[in-house]
């Protein structure tokens, strides 16, 4: 028995959750099959069990628990209905979780008569039985409420054709796996502990690449999406908005399950960047603050854990982290006292550690917010997913800046304290076993443009220096290299898309800022980049085979303007920003640039007018892909920036492009979902591109026709 087989029948949350999709049970004996049929009576007891036993996880509607999927809609009635009521009895017979069958078969029966009730099925004079051989016998409707009547009663349909089960061989993800993914498998946001967003697949080429067209495709809830789909074993694993979790299969798109989360009504959904894979879990963060972990192979609740107080300003956006049994989330918002990465067990969801992303006062680092009490700090937020380092045994995490930029402007004069906003703009080094904080490098302190550094660190080492390092760039576009066991500073790489860094020691890596464009001095300044960033959180991509870093970036500036008093601005220094081309712009906005990090020298820009707003995919067929505002998603050739192939989507990519493969085959998968930070800015300098306005979803899915493969 696996870890995760073992959590599973230890989690008393776990059995509270029916299936929310199963594959269909064909009887030969389906002509035989009775209506179902239930008492008004029967229906009104049920109700009473139902809240006596039930409610508390599948909530009081049957479809507002707090973890539990729904017991009514069409997501309850594609999972149960359609086939026998004995699977959907006896599941039901297995609750309450704590003291499976201790209802009693009456009360069970009470209870499927009320979810029948509930699903819209009229009441009858024959009530739902309780003999497991009548309720073999008794049919569910297909479709209660169609007003086409639904399958006659008695009418038997011929078996469907026998079709593959993606999760026939299904196996569990291990640490070794995730520090070297197999070829065809996609296991992180970034497709491994490395973050490098580079598949060793081959078979798409600059050769044959401009022969890509559609496998298949599937509609997703509409919202903002910005999550990266996971692959492992022919399973597609996609997070949409609504939080909700759905399994497909690889080659032909079909849904496997789909899990919701019912959400407190007072809680909006919250876009997600990522999810997670490990053993048999998949692990999602939730829009109330919550982690679940579900079973890969059929979307149940395993454990549910909160992590931080949702009416507090906490938020999970950027996903979880999991190595060595150990599931790490950073929180996001503005909570007094700032933001945590929080460590659950894997297997079990109990709480391990939490690092303070704003130094405490009492400890290393705290004297670094200019003599402010810990309670007036925020930020500090972990927004995007980290990094895993095993030679090391470190998780990285990138921390934003602080949301409230006034009060460190200007640095008190008190002896030992610092306005430096310690762990802001940082990397932080983590040992995964006890939350140890064993190194910190702070990119940009005192961040007062909101240009923060908190996006993806891509390990890697370069030849013939057997070192890892660690790469990441802020907003700005300058990527800094650290040594990932020691967090050394090794060196910079300026994009050439900001102004407001002068000057980089080479021995430290210490940036001198442009005090003229410090904001708050009461005059109007362009600053370049904008706060949408000429680098996102929208990943790069890093071919170890080349040494060559392929990033997505956006070139812009802003105005900050001084406020009024007492008048809004978007910096509490008193500035409200603008968006503004830069001052030599040619109209083109968005680029792809390739730089070396061996040589530390550009290979090369492809530039375009519609600006980014993808991650970058690096291929080992020598073909890169990224995607933009108006819907297009393109390859380029990574040796030269050369477009080799381009299609529209059906609406904004703001997520990271995979590619995976099944049977032999290649595929590149994208998911659309407008509401990213450059979707929702950049407008204004293409007023041309004008995309649905219904913010439409979808992941779409490609591949090479036979012919192409040859």
């Amino acid at each position: 028995m696996t870890w995760a087989r073992s959590a599973r029948l230890g989690a008393l949350g776990a059995a509270a959750c029916l299936l929310v999709v199963l594959p269909r049970v064909w009887s030969a004996d389906a002509q035989s099959l009775l209506p179902s049929s239930y008492t008004a009576a029967q229906a009104a007891a049920g109700q009473v069990a139902y809240a006596q036993n039930c409610a508390s996880c599948h909530g009081q509607n049957l479809d507002d628990g707090a973890f539990a999927p729904p017991l009514s809609g069409v997501e309850f009635r594609q999972g149960w209905f359609g086939q026998s009521a004995e699977p959907l009895f006896a599941r039901l017979s297995t609750m309450p979780p704590a003291a499976p069958g201790s209802l009693g078969d009456e009360r069970y029966a009470q209870v499927l008569a009320f979810l029948l009730q509930r699903n819209d099925l009229a009441a009858g004079e024959t009530a739902v039985p309780s003999d497991a051989d009548r309720l073999r016998l008794t049919l569910l409707p297909g479709r209660p409420g169609d007003p086409s009547g639904g399958l006659s009663a008695g009418v038997a349909v011929p078996p469907p054709p026998a079709t593959r089960n993606p999760f026939t061989g299904f196996t569990p993800v291990t640490d070794a796996m995730l520090a070297s993914p197999p070829s065809g498998e996609w296991l992180t946001w970034r497709r491994g502990w490395d973050s490098q967003g580079f598949t060793p697949l081959a078979h798409i080429t600059r050769q044959n690449v401009s022969g890509l067209r559609m496998a298949w495709s599937w509609l997703l809830p509409s919202g903002p999406n910005e999550v990266t789909p996971l692959v492992h074993d022919g399973v597609l694993f996609v997070h949409a908005y609504g939080d909700r979790v759905q399994a497909l299969d690889a080659v032909t798109g079909d849904l496997l399950w789909q899990y919701t989360r019912r959400l407190p009504k007072e809680v909006a959904p919250s876009v997600k960047r990522s999810i997670a894979i490990y053993g048999e879990m998949l692990y999602v963060g939730t829009s109330d603050v919550h982690v679940v972990a579900l079973d890969a192979r059929t979307g149940m609740v395993v454990w549910d854990r909160p992590v931080a107080d949702r009416k507090a300003g906490y938020g999970l956006t950027g996903g979880p982290l999991v190595a060595k049994g150990k599931v790490m989330v950073g929180t996001t918002g503005r909570a007094p006292g700032g933001n945590f990465i929080v460590a659950l067990d894997a297997a079990t969801g109990q709480e391990a550690w939490r690092f303070a992303t704003i130094a405490r006062p009492d400890a290393p680092g705290g004297n670094s917010w200019n003599g402010v009490p810990l309670e007036e700090r925020n930020g500090g937020s972990a927004w995007v997913a980290g990094s895993y380092d095993p030679a090391a045994n470190l998780a990285l995490f990138g921390v934003a800046q602080t949301y409230d930029t006034g009060p460190y402007r200007n640095a008190i004069t008190a002896p030992g304290v610092t306005n430096e906003l310690l762990y802001t703009d940082a990397t932080v080094a983590l040992d995964p076993d006890t939350g140890r904080l064993v190194w910190h490098y702070q990119h940009q302190p005192n961040d007062q443009w909101d240009l923060d550094w908190a996006f993806e660190r891509v390990l890697f080492t370069l030849p013939g220096n057997p070192k890892t390092l660690v790469a990441t760039a802020g907003k700005q576009a300058i990527y800094d290299v650290l040594e990932a066991d020691s967090g050394n500073y090794a060196y910079s790489i300026d994009l050439g898309l900001q102004n407001i860094v002068i000057g980089i020691d080479p021995r430290t890596g210490a940036k001198q800022v442009n005090p003229r464009l410090i904001p708050g001095n009461g005059e109007a300044i362009t600053v370049c980049p904008h706060v949408g960033g000429a680098k996102s959180w929208t990943p790069g991509a890093f071919n170890p085979t080349t040494a060559v870093m392929f990033a997505a970036l956006n070139e812009s500036c802003m105005d900050l303007t001084p406020v009024a008093p007492g008048g809004r601005g978007n910096l509490s220094t008193g500035v409200r920003w603008s968006l503004r081309p830069r001052p030599d712009s040619d109209g083109k906005y968005g680029r792809v640039q390739a730089v070396n990090l061996a040589t530390r020298k550009v290979a090369w820009i492809a530039r375009q007018r519609s600006p980014y707003t993808s991650g970058v995919l690096a291929t080992a067929g020598g073909v890169v892909f990224a995607g933009s505002l108006d819907r297009t998603f393109a390859a380029y050739d990574d040796a030269t920036g050369k477009e080799l192939w381009r299609t529209r989507l059906a609406d904004v990519p703001n997520s990271g492009p995979i590619s995976y493969m099944v049977n032999g085959r290649q595929y590149v998968a994208v998911t659309v979902g407008s509401g990213g930070a450059w979707a929702g800015s950049a407008a204004p300098l293409a007023p041309e591109i004008r995309n649905p306005p219904d913010r439409g979803a979808m992941l779409t899915v490609f591949e090479l026709p036979d012919t192409s493969r040859r």
